[in-house]
């Protein structure tokens, strides 16, 4: 099997977030394909079956489990398939179409919007809260993921996080504030229990970033940044009812994987 490794929302090798793309031409297992990604040992690896007459069935695994929702490993999926070709429309297996446009030198997502519920703070265990950092949150909400919003944006970049302990908590976590500039907001997401301590840049996740800053800022085009080591860049266009995702990918290696199963 064919497979690249693709550095998304970066222009710049070795930023932004890593993805293994998986082209197939027919089906896997799903317990080799959970196999693989554990093999490939990064935030996700992305399953892409080409299906004559219908749209490519596209499936993401971290080293843990099937996700239902990854952003990065979409666009590093558009981003070997539109090669010759403008847009590409994926079938996926839990969130319905995603469609993919090559916009310049990137990629705009159409993914949906994932506004979260109002979470009141006593309500969330204290051990997550301690676990992050000193200072509180001042707002919290929950959708897929639990969204943790801060006063000051220094608290984002500080967070020094206890990975044991947050291992203990189901829950996906972002943690984001508003930026003085130049980005609107910036955001971290820790996913400890999910064997990755820490997503480099998530796009998924802002499908609920997105919708709580537009309506926090009263804007509908946003720039955000998610301050993680590697760090990733990400425009985006809010309506009711999706979230488009603008950024960069860049292909870094490709190979060959042989199974013998």
């Amino acid at each position: 099997m064919k497979f690249w490794q693709v550095d998304a929302f970066t222009k710049e090798p070795f930023k932004g977030n890593p993805a293994a793309v998986f082209i197939l031409h027919s089906p896997l297992s799903d317990e080799l394909m959970q196999k693989i990604a554990i093999e490939m040992n990064l935030s996700e690896s992305a399953f892409v079956l080409m299906r004559p007459g219908q749209n490519p069935l596209l499936r993401w695994f971290t080293p843990m489990s099937e996700i239902d929702l990854c952003g990065h490993a979409t666009m590093a999926s558009a981003h070997i398939l539109l090669k010759e070709s403008k847009s590409i429309t994926f079938d996926t297996k839990y969130v319905g179409p995603l469609y993919v446009e090559k916009n310049g030198e990137g990629y705009t997502m159409d993914f949906p919007s994932r506004p979260g519920n109002k979470v009141e703070l006593d309500q969330i265990p204290p051990f997550v809260l301690d676990a992050l950092s000193d200072k509180r949150p001042v707002e919290a909400y929950q959708s897929r993921d639990l969204m943790l919003v801060y006063e000051d944006e220094n608290t984002i970049p500080m967070m020094k996080p206890n990975y044991h302990v947050l291992r203990e908590y189901k829950n996906f976590i972002i943690v984001t504030a508003k930026s003085k500039g130049p980005y609107d907001f910036i955001s971290r997401f820790f996913c400890a229990e999910d064997g990755i301590d820490e997503d480099p840049v998530t796009g998924s996740a802002h499908s609920t970033l997105a919708p709580y800053w537009a309506q926090k800022l009263g804007k509908d085009h946003l720039k955000a940044y998610q301050i993680s080591s590697r760090g990733g860049e990400l425009l985006l266009d809010v309506s009711k009812s999706k979230v488009q995702i603008t950024g960069h990918a860049i292909t870094i290696l490709e190979g060959e994987m042989t199974c013998a199963v």
